[in-house]
């Protein structure tokens, strides 16, 4: 007779070995509220990973929940392709009302599919259609997604050796991190552009996030994005802004450019754009760009109609105003005076960087950012490494998190810290 197995061990049997999050939080979750998670026994966790950024308003945050169960209930569309449906007129409604009007943003609206990968793969495909040319110039330690167009803009080295295929049609420069201390500006892209015998082909678009998230919390001066979106407009080039990660307010503004005060050519968004956690994502472009031929670019799940009705429930509550932005900039301040206060207080992290809610603590040692990440989840607190070497300590939580949250969070990540930097055999507190 087989030996019963406990519910866990199905994970184990069943599921892919790919699985990587439930690696470093070995628990099972069972549910969420706000800006904590639940696991089966009932302890809580305080989550200051957010879904890797989809979920800006918290878990079953009840305004976009109560509009999720109203358009259910009454037995509202689902499924649709791309048909015309009241949910998403109500969403292009609300978007163009909160979102591009405000800011002067005439963009055309494209639903390329559900996940971020694909609004990128939208972009690169229309930058190439539109300018006739195949390179797309990225930057180094970028992520843009796991599909092969998309990873092909991606520097991560790790993720690149699993496409199995060669990654082309994409050139790497380095991104804004000021070795030197030097203005803003790209000699040698613009040596490449200039000279007959660079091997560079004429590219079609330039593709960059204004704050690398799975970079390590990279974060690019407005000079160096300014001098950067002149450099396209003089050579011929679209300019991308990937805001998969960091739209949707995460750095204060809606759009993480706006303080820059460029306007991109295109720009991608997912993640916290259904405001919910739901598939959705979109790609933003200016409307003389859009040259498609109906059906030439197309997919089963681009028209997910109940992430339609929390994006237009998240925008009325959350973007009608300005308090959400000014919230995560006074709040991106406190962080960032915590983190600096922390690492004045001892040896161990190396650097603190990162823009309104969106922070990241690098480590010398690139096995203690995994360490403190595993301490904190001990501890109650969500956490996970980005950087090439996993060797940044990101702290993200939801930007509706309250005062006391925000500051319980700080509290348990600098215990973390602490705890993880003592020599073996030190006494804990």
């Amino acid at each position: 007779m087989a030996v019963p197995q406990s519910d866990s061990d199905v994970f184990e049997r069943l599921e892919s070995q790919v699985r990587s999050y439930c690696r470093g939080w070995p628990t099972v979750f069972d549910r969420a509220r706000g800006s904590r998670l639940y696991d089966e026994s009932g302890r809580p966790h305080l989550d200051f990973f957010s879904g890797a950024g989809a979920l800006n308003y918290g878990h079953n945050n009840p305004v976009l929940k109560h509009a999720l169960v109203d358009y259910l209930e009454r037995d509202g569309v689902t499924h649709a392709l791309d048909m015309a449906t009241a949910a998403k007129r109500d969403f292009l409604e609300v978007f163009q009302e909160t979102v591009l009007e405000p800011r002067e943003l005439p963009y055309k609206v494209m639903f390329p599919g559900p996940a971020g990968t694909n609004a990128v793969e939208a972009a690169l495909k229309l930058a190439r259609k539109v300018k006739g040319r195949e390179t797309v110039v990225f930057f180094t330690n970028a992520f843009h997604g796991m599909s092969l167009g998309s990873l092909a803009v991606t520097g991560n080295a790790f993720k690149r050796a699993g496409a199995g295929v060669p990654l082309v049609h994409a050139t790497p420069m380095p991104f804004d991190d000021r070795p030197d201390g030097r203005e803003p500006g790209f000699p040698w892209l613009e040596r490449l552009l200039a000279g007959e015998g660079s091997g560079l082909d004429t590219p079609a678009a330039v593709i960059v996030e204004t704050v690398q998230g799975e970079g390590g919390i990279n974060v690019a001066r407005s000079e160096w994005l300014r001098a950067l979106a002149e450099l396209c407009e003089r050579r011929d080039m679209l300019l991308i802004v990937d805001d998969i990660q960091m739209g949707c307010g995460r750095t204060g503004a809606f759009f993480s450019f706006e303080e820059s005060g460029i306007t991109p050519d295109i720009v991608t968004l997912s993640k916290s754009v259904s405001g919910y956690g739901l598939p959705m994502s979109l790609t933003l472009f200016r409307p003389e760009l859009d040259i498609w031929e109906p059906g030439e670019h197309n997919g089963t799940f681009r028209g997910f109609n109940p992430a339609f009705v929390t994006a237009a429930a998240a925008l009325e509550e959350y973007w009608r105003d300005g308090r959400l932005e000014k919230q995560t900039l006074a709040r991106g301040e406190q962080v960032e005076q915590a983190l600096n206060a922390l690492v004045a207080d001892g040896p161990g992290p190396a650097a603190v960087r990162g823009r309104g809610l969106a922070w990241g603590v690098e480590f010398a040692d690139p096995s203690r950012a995994a360490a403190v990440c595993a301490r904190a989840f001990e501890l109650g607190l969500l956490l996970e490494t980005s950087g090439p070497r996993d060797e940044v300590a990101k702290l993200f939580p939801p930007l509706t998190t309250s005062d006391e949250e925000l500051e319980e969070g700080l509290a348990l990540f600098g215990r973390a810290v602490r705890e993880t930097g003592r020599p073996p055999g030190s006494p804990g507190r």
